[in-house]
């Protein structure tokens, strides 16, 4: 029998043979692969809106990508508003622009979240306060967001018919579902010791985060500002892609069915998010008093100026910023 001598490995330490460089460069690879499995899934989608934009004026067109465009930095500037440390601008706007990249191609919300707050400890913030300031910017857009929509409901009310964006039957289990996901949500908080705990420690840091950002006026506006700017900005899209194409809906109205199909989306999701933004704005137009066809037209173009053409250079941003150890 011959002894064989077996290499010593110093504690606390993993093998060299661990591949830490190898995962890192397929973590920089993952992002175009899931684009190109996006791309190929949705081939149809992208030749029939991508059709459409061979028809569309183009001046109105370049307008459209130069507001896209505006709504990264719409995005950093919120996300900037809501943490009291002064976090790099460059690397912060590039990873907005990579943020939505993983946006679409991770579950809705999931993608920029986990992006955004990976950036955040990356540049030194507790995760604690990096989720709180996650939560902080969620909560500003969502009322920037509805704050504009009623606004504009106020002024143009016969923008479009609300009722036609939920079917009538939808508000009835809508309302039950809600009713019981909060029952639940108690009685979680109430019987769970450690959940309650969890959540108490949560909104104290959430609440001490906020408290500090408002007491700094510039932090204020860029937060307050960034996320009215952020939807008004994405209408804009909307409203210069219906004018490329000569929707006859008047702009006001094209604004309203953007944000009215936007908080439809949210308030009542479809498995996977797969088509519902679509779905959602065609029959917000259509309400608005647009010609279903053309309505279907701008939606897909609107979809490729702000999802498909940004998808791969974000992307390769994403794979960039992990590769550089940004995020």
């Amino acid at each position: 029998m011959t002894a064989v001598q077996l290499p010593e490995l110093r504690p606390g330490r993993l093998p060299r043979r661990v591949p830490v460089r190898r995962l890192r460069q397929i973590l920089c690879l993952l992002p175009l692969l899931l684009v190109t499995v996006v791309a190929v899934r949705h081939r149809s989608v992208l030749a029939e809106g991508f059709a459409h934009l061979g028809t569309a004026s183009w001046p109105w067109l370049l307008a459209a990508v130069g507001a896209t465009c505006l709504t990264w930095v719409a995005a950093a500037c919120t996300r900037q508003g809501a943490v009291v440390e002064r976090l790099p601008r460059r690397r912060l706007l590039a990873t907005q622009f990579a943020a939505g990249a993983a946006n679409h191609l991770l579950p809705t919300g999931l993608g920029a979240s986990a992006v955004n707050l990976r950036f955040m400890t990356v540049c030194g913030l507790p995760l604690a306060r990096s989720s709180a300031a996650l939560a902080l910017y969620l909560l500003a857009e969502s009322v920037g967001r509805v704050a504009l929509l009623g606004v504009l409901l106020l002024a143009f009310p016969d923008a479009l018919r609300l009722g036609t964006l939920v079917p009538e039957t939808a508000f009835g289990p809508l309302l039950a579902g809600a009713g019981a996901l909060v029952l639940v949500a108690a009685a979680v908080l109430v019987l769970v010791r450690r959940v309650r705990s969890a959540v108490v420690t949560f909104l104290r840091t959430a609440l001490g985060e906020a408290r500090s950002v408002h007491t700094r006026p510039a932090r204020a506006l860029a937060l307050w500002g960034g996320s009215f700017a952020f939807p008004a900005l994405q209408a804009t899209v909307l409203v210069l892609v219906g004018k490329s194409l000569g929707l006859d809906v008047p702009l006001a109205h094209m604004a309203v069915a953007y944000l009215a199909a936007t908080v439809a989306v949210a308030l009542v999701p479809t498995p996977g998010g797969i088509g519902s933004v679509e779905a959602a704005l065609v029959v917000a137009l259509v309400a608005a008093g647009g010609p279903a066809a053309v309505a279907t037209a701008v939606v897909l173009a609107f979809r490729v100026v702000t999802v498909w053409l940004p998808l791969v250079p974000g992307a390769l941003t994403l794979g960039a910023l992990v590769r550089l150890k940004v995020i």
